[in-house]
Parts: C-alpha cells; sequence; structure tokens
C-alpha cells in the first residue's frame, strides 16, 4: 500500500576516518568458494551495452563510467548482437581492421571489431548454481576468455536470457590476487601460489 506522505530520513555528518566497505569485506572468496558469488547477477545490477554502431572512442568511455571492460552490443529491442571488451576496442582487432580496409581509430565502430553473437558461449544458470569459483577459472581458462556469460530460460516467453557474466579480472579482485598477475597466470598452480603470497 502506497503511503500518502514519505517523511525524510535522519541524517549525521560524516565522521572522520570513514572508509567504503569492500565487497571482499563481508565476502571472501576462495577457490571453493559457490561461483554465484562473484557472477555479476543482473537481477541487481543493469547490464553495461552499446549500440553497434556506437564510435570505439564512445564504447571506452562508457566501460570507464561503468567501471567495466565488456560491453553487450544491442539493438533498439535490446536483443544481444554480439560482445565488445576493451581488448577489442584498444588492441589489435583496430589496427588490423584499419589496415585492411583504411580509416581511423576514432572512425570505427563497434560492429567492426564485436565479437558477434554467433560465436558466444554461455554457461546455463542451473550448472552455475552447483559450481564453485575453481570451476569458473577453469572454464574461463578453457575457452580462452576473459569472461563468461549466465543464461536463463525466460519462464514466460521461453526465451534464452543473459543473467549474468563473469569477469577473469573481476574473480581476481575478490580472490586478492593482484589483477597483472591473475591475467597471465595460465595454471591453478599459479593463481593458488599468487593466493598463498597475497
Amino acid at each position: 500500500m502506497e503511503r500518502a506522505q514519505y517523511p525524510a530520513l535522519k541524517v549525521h555528518r560524516l565522521k572522520a576516518g570513514a572508509t567504503c566497505l569492500q565487497p571482499s569485506s563481508y565476502s571472501p572468496v576462495k577457490l571453493d568458494s559457490p561461483a554465484i558469488n562473484v557472477m555479476t547477477d543482473f537481477l541487481t545490477v543493469s547490464p553495461a551495452c552499446v549500440p553497434a554502431d556506437a564510435t570505439l572512442p564512445l564504447a571506452n568511455t562508457i566501460m570507464i563510467s561503468r567501471g567495466v571492460r565488456m560491453l553487450f552490443v544491442t539493438d533498439v529491442e535490446q536483443t544481444i548482437l554480439g560482445i565488445v571488451t576493451d581488448r577489442d576496442t584498444m588492441g589489435e582487432r583496430p589496427i588490423t581492421h584499419i589496415h585492411d580496409r583504411g580509416g581511423k581509430h576514432h572512425e570505427l565502430r563497434v560492429a567492426d571489431v564485436m565479437t558477434p553473437h554467433s560465436e558466444l558461449s554461455a554457461l546455463p544458470m542451473t550448472d552455475v548454481l552447483q559450481a564453485d569459483v575453481g570451476h569458473i577459472l577453469q572454464t574461463l581458462r578453457h575457452l580462452g576468455r576473459q569472461h563468461a556469460l549466465v543464461v536463463e530460460r525466460d519462464a514466460s516467453s521461453g526465451k534464452e536470457r543473459v543473467r549474468g557474466v563473469f569477469s577473469a579480472t573481476g574473480i581476481g579482485r575478490r580472490l586478492g590476487v593482484p589483477v597483472q598477475i591473475f591475467e597471465v597466470a595460465n595454471t591453478f598452480a599459479e593463481i593458488e601460489a599468487a593466493l598463498a603470497t597475497s
């Protein structure tokens, strides 16, 4: 039931020495922690999206403003056409495209460098709910990707929808492994060694 009035809450001055609570402060993560603990869940966080005709500088600006390294490329109906990462916008793909077809970096569009829908893999949410963080790391390593999409079936329409995403960099942060070490680690032994020294 809607109230007729909503009185303002009492406020006080922020005390000196206050800090921001970090996820690791209340939810420590280990390799055997439930995978769901490190998934970005789109029930609570809006996905970061960009249209296919956006320029690469605009895509980079959106990534920076949202604090992410991957965007969903969507059409006007929010159908996923693909994904684009910071590696796609600032790595070899733009250089190769310019070399092959000409043009300038700031003129390139997301569609020129994105990974199309047809090349994307996804994990079923039912499997994720049974998995540990270590399973996700092994899956990312096996796929050779920094991100893994998680899907579920919409009960009303029967269509598949992306429920969330795993990020290798995000998992590294939650594990407390320096991101640079985590990104180049190729085996669990390397990850475990980095965890032991952190």
